[in-house]
C-alpha cells in the first residue's frame, strides 16, 4: 500500500490520528503497524497503543503486525439466519449466475443460501443435470420436469441442511461436470476461500476436481473474512460473481491474477 502523501501527519492530535487511521483502513482494507508508524512519524509502540485503544472501542480488529476494520473470523450460523441477509444482492448474483447454464448442461451446485437463490433463477435449456449437496436446492429444482437432480448422500449438516462426508465425495468421483457453482463463507487475498466446516471444505475440493470451471457466488460481505477451514487458494477460481460492495483492492487483485469478476447492481 502506498499511503504516503505531502500531508504532515506528525502534528496531528491523538483523536485526529485515530480518525486518520480509521480513514486509511476504509481506503485500503488493512494496514501494518510499520506503515502507520512511517505515515504518522511516531514509534511502533505508539501505533500499537493506538490500535489497542481503537480495538477496545470496537472500531477495528488487530491482527499480527497490522489492523483491519472488522474481525475476519466467521462462526457457523444456521441457514434460516443467513438467508435473511443481503437478499437483493443474492437474488441479483443468482440471476447473473443462471446465465452461464448452457443447453443440456451438467453442473454441480454446492451448499449455502446464495445457492438457493441461484436455484430459483434457473430456467432449464434442454435437459439439465444437477448434482448438489444442498437439500433446499434439490427441493427447488426437482419441481422442473426438465431437470434431473442427483442429491448427494452423507451426513446432513443441521446448520446448512446440506450433506458432507465420504459418501458424498465417493459419489462425485464417478462424474465429470462442466461447472461448479459454489458459495463460500469468506474470501481473503492471502488465505483464500474458506468455509466454517472442515467436512464441507473437503467436499468442495472434490467438487472442484470434478468440474471443468469453478464459479464462486459471493456477496460483498464475504470479502476480507475467514472461515475455520480453507477450501482453496484464490488462483483455483475461474469466475467470481458478486455485488458492487466488493472492495476495490479485491477487484485489482483478481484482475492481476487473471480471475474474471462480474459485479451485479
Amino acid at each position: 500500500m502506498n499511503a504516503r502523501n505531502s500531508e504532515d501527519n506528525s502534528t496531528l492530535s491523538l483523536p485526529q490520528r485515530h480518525s486518520k487511521i480509521l480513514s486509511l483502513l476504509q481506503q485500503h482494507g488493512n494496514i501494518s503497524v510499520t506503515q502507520l508508524a512511517e505515515i504518522f512519524k511516531v514509534s511502533e509502540v505508539t501505533i500499537r497503543k493506538d490500535l489497542s485503544y481503537l480495538e477496545q472501542q470496537k472500531k477495528l480488529y488487530r491482527t499480527h503486525g497490522s489492523a483491519i476494520l472488522i474481525s475476519p473470523y466467521i462462526g457457523d450460523r444456521h441457514i434460516s439466519e443467513k438467508e435473511k441477509k443481503n437478499i437483493a444482492e443474492k437474488q441479483a448474483i443468482g440471476k447473473a449466475a443462471a446465465q452461464f447454464i448452457e443447453p443440456d448442461d451438467c453442473i454441480i451446485i454446492a451448499s449455502g443460501t446464495t445457492m438457493t437463490y441461484f436455484a430459483r433463477e434457473i430456467v432449464p435449456k434442454g435437459r439439465l443435470t444437477v448434482i448438489t449437496a444442498s437439500v433446499p436446492v434439490t427441493q427447488i429444482l426437482s419441481q422442473h420436469s426438465q431437470v434431473d437432480v442427483m442429491q448427494l448422500g452423507g451426513i446432513t449438516r443441521n446448520s446448512s441442511v446440506s450433506v458432507v462426508g465420504p459418501f458424498a465425495e465417493q459419489m462425485l468421483s464417478n462424474f465429470n461436470c462442466s461447472k461448479l457453482f459454489m458459495g463460500v463463507d469468506g474470501i481473503d487475498i492471502d488465505f483464500g476461500l474458506t468455509t466454517t466446516n472442515m467436512l464441507e471444505a473437503q467436499l468442495n475440493r472434490v467438487m472442484m476436481d470434478t468440474s471443468q470451471k469453478v464459479i464462486i457466488l459471493a456477496d460483498s460481505t464475504k470479502f476480507g473474512r475467514r472461515g475455520f477451514s480453507k477450501i482453496c487458494d484464490i488462483e483455483s477460481v475461474d469466475l467470481i460473481i458478486t455485488d458492487k460492495g466488493i472492495p476495490q483492492l479485491y477487484i485489482d487483485e483478481f484482475n492481476r491474477k487473471g480471475i474474471e469478476v462480474i459485479i451485479v447492481d
